[in-house]
């Protein structure tokens, strides 16, 4: 793969990334950091790509690898100014209570719904991505699905 493929095939991805991890990190500027940071590991082991059709399931999980090492560096350091303005701005902004249940599950739930229902991604990549077995998957895929349920059950105030 050279250059203007990695390139093109980067810019194809952007959306995706994003949202992988901005449902990983929360944080519009750390998002932005790790999918940088992500990018710039990709090309500098583009050489170690073995197969290229396989080029997103490989950056996803190079960000993910990222999106952890970030938050695993950065746990227990928020400043009370970015805990304020983060708080404040999601005052301000109108998220919708989907999102924000679905940003409310945790990180073994969320981050598999994410890349299955809004990435596309298929049971099987998400093992490759995720490191896990197929059956992890599906059982964290029908766990999310319940939770959600019940959330927004009780949100919505719908009964069964």
């Amino acid at each position: 793969m050279d250059k203007k493929q990695f390139t093109t095939q980067v810019l194809e991805a952007e959306k995706s990334l994003y949202h992988i991890a901005k449902s990983i990190l929360g944080n519009d500027d750390d998002c932005a950091d790790a999918i940088q940071n992500a990018v710039l590991h990709a090309f500098e082991k583009l050489h170690t790509l073995r197969n290229e059709k396989y080029f997103k399931t490989w950056l996803t999980r190079i960000l993910i690898n990222e999106c952890n090492y970030m938050i695993r560096s950065r746990k227990d350091q928020v400043s009370y100014e970015d805990y304020y303005d983060t708080r404040t701005m999601a005052q301000e902004e109108d998220y919708s209570e989907v999102f924000e249940v679905v940003m409310g599950l945790e990180d073994n739930y969320r981050v598999p719904f994410v890349l299955f229902y809004v990435e596309g991604f298929s049971v099987k990549e998400i093992c490759q991505i995720l490191k896990l077995s197929q059956g992890t998957v599906k059982t964290r895929l029908y766990r999310s699905r319940k939770l959600l349920k019940e959330k927004l059950m009780g949100v919505y105030g719908y009964a069964e």
